[in-house]
């Protein structure tokens, strides 16, 4: 396809700009393979580890000491299953997850679910401009509202790494990731927990579903459903069955198609294995670093804070670091890093959906400049109502701002995972690379307690938002609710109806 004009028609392959361009050895040397193929796992893995979800770990550590761990296992295990069948659909039929629904919806449900999808992008878009900003402000102390729209001009980044190639931005993100690792790493070694409880904490109790105690607002079994509804990000399937296709293979070919389904397979996995315990540093953070029940202020703000704060750590040796101010320092490190992974992630998932589901396209950083210019708009809107409120007042009003904006999350966390499942259980669809059994009987009981948490939270959502009374924010909810199970219906009908593949 051949357009040059600024928003043009895109019915061919996904991301065609590098879409098999990344050679891959002819060798059964399993480690050139597997390096071959590393790269789009690092890109799925940090909407695994975003800034979204480390006040839910740190809080989980704070409040129930190890417990949690096992519900992060649990939850990275339901989405190294879920992204194993997104890249498999991708791979072997050369569609991305948006190209698929769209052949088998049509018109008008493929634009409802594409503007489903968009706002659940837009949802981790203003979490990242929160925390960059936030990062920002706490680094070099820029103020807020000129932080933010600091953020926008990392279009320039994104307009750089288009020039170097796709491997490069691959590189980058891994290194980045390695950072967020670092650090985390670095500052639970210092804090010497009790490795031996940590490894217990591994398998799951009863405790994990117990509904008290109640610590700081949450019981055992709400830390465990927020865990759980928040780890899988929808948009992490549009964007893995895409990217799985840079490596060009010979799709004739069985056997090359069962190498690439099995090598980015272990990428997938490898790639996810570390956003665990990323997770599980942050919950051990919250549960050894600090005092138990120290941390009051779970936002970016009261996290630097304490980090720095000697009266609230929890040993002699994090004290003494803590003086010098290189914990809080590589904290905001780690949160830059993290936002800057997240520009690059969410504008080629966008673009996937754009193209998959409408069939327009435009320059990736004409994207990231609209995507990112309404993201900015409620955060500066939040900034500048809070102006004249105290700090802690603001530091909360940004929290709830990135809490609340994950709502959209839920939205699309059916249409995603739904359609995944229904097309790769589909033998006409996948041939021998149909989902096995027991794959597929995992795969549904994962989607369905995934759906059902993201639902069932929806009506404490709402409520928390305070623009309405709280009988009419529950009506609210259960409506949009019923709402998302009729457009699924809908969605399930369709694709039973029309297969056009």
């Amino acid at each position: 396809m051949e357009n040059h004009s600024f928003i043009s028609y895109a019915n061919g392959k996904s991301l065609a700009e590098i879409n098999s361009t990344i050679a891959v050895p002819k060798t059964k040397n399993f480690f050139r393979m597997l390096f071959a193929y590393t790269g789009p796992g690092a890109l799925v893995a940090v909407g695994y580890m975003d800034p979204g979800n480390w006040a839910a770990s740190i809080n989980g550590g704070q409040s129930f000491n190890f417990l949690l761990i096992s519900t992060i296992l649990i939850s990275s295990l339901m989405a190294m299953l879920l992204q194993y069948m997104s890249a498999k659909l991708g791979i072997v039929t050369q569609m991305d997850l948006a190209q698929a629904i769209c052949a088998r919806t049509g018109k008008r449900l493929s634009f409802i679910l594409w503007i489903v999808i968009e706002l659940a992008i837009m949802a981790t878009d203003v979490a990242e401009v929160i925390g960059a900003a936030i990062a920002l402000n706490l680094l070099f102390k820029i103020p807020l509202v000129i932080a933010t729209f600091i953020t926008i001009l990392d279009v320039f980044l994104l307009l750089l790494l288009s020039k170097v190639g796709f491997r490069k931005i691959e590189a980058l993100i891994s290194c980045l990731i390695i950072v967020i690792l670092l650090v985390f790493a670095y500052q639970v070694m210092l804090a010497q927990p009790n490795w031996s409880s940590i490894f217990l904490s591994v398998f799951p109790s009863p405790e994990l579903v117990a509904q008290h105690p109640v610590v700081n607002g949450l019981s055992p079994l709400t830390g465990t459903l927020g865990i759980i509804g928040a780890t899988v990000m929808p948009h992490n399937f549009y964007l893995h069955s895409s990217i799985c296709q840079t490596r060009k293979i010979n799709y004739h070919n069985p056997d090359d198609v069962q190498n690439a389904v099995r090598f980015t397979t272990w990428d997938s996995n490898l790639q996810l294995i570390i956003a665990f315990f990323v997770n599980v540093l942050l919950l051990i953070m919250g549960a050894a670093v600090f005092k138990s029940g120290a941390v009051k202020d779970s936002s970016f703000f009261g996290l630097y804070d304490a980090l720095s704060n000697t009266a609230m750590l929890s040993n002699p040796i994090l004290i003494s670091v803590a003086k010098t101010g290189i914990l809080s320092v590589l904290f905001a490190v780690a949160l830059l890093a993290s936002g800057q992974n997240s520009t690059i992630t969410g504008t080629l998932t966008g673009q996937i959906v754009m193209e998959g589901f409408i069939h327009l396209k435009m320059p990736l950083w004409a994207r990231r400049l609209f995507t990112r210019l309404l993201s900015v708009i409620p955060v500066i809107i939040c900034v500048v109502m809070t102006a004249n409120d105290t700090i802690s007042q603001q530091h909360f009003a940004l929290n709830m701002l990135l809490e609340n904006s994950q709502v959209f999350l839920a939205f699309a966390v059916p249409f995603s995972i739904v359609p995944l499942l229904i097309m790769t259980d589909d033998k006409k669809i996948m041939g021998q690379f149909k989902n096995k059994r027991i794959w597929s009987v995992l795969g549904w009981i994962s989607s369905i307690i995934l759906i059902f948490l993201n639902l069932y939270n929806l009506p404490a959502t709402f409520i928390s938002f305070n623009m309405l009374p709280k009988q009419d924010a529950i009506i609210l909810a259960y409506i949009v609710i019923a709402l998302i199970v009729l457009l699924m219906a809908w969605t399930c009908w369709d694709m039973k109806q029309n297969k056009k593949f």
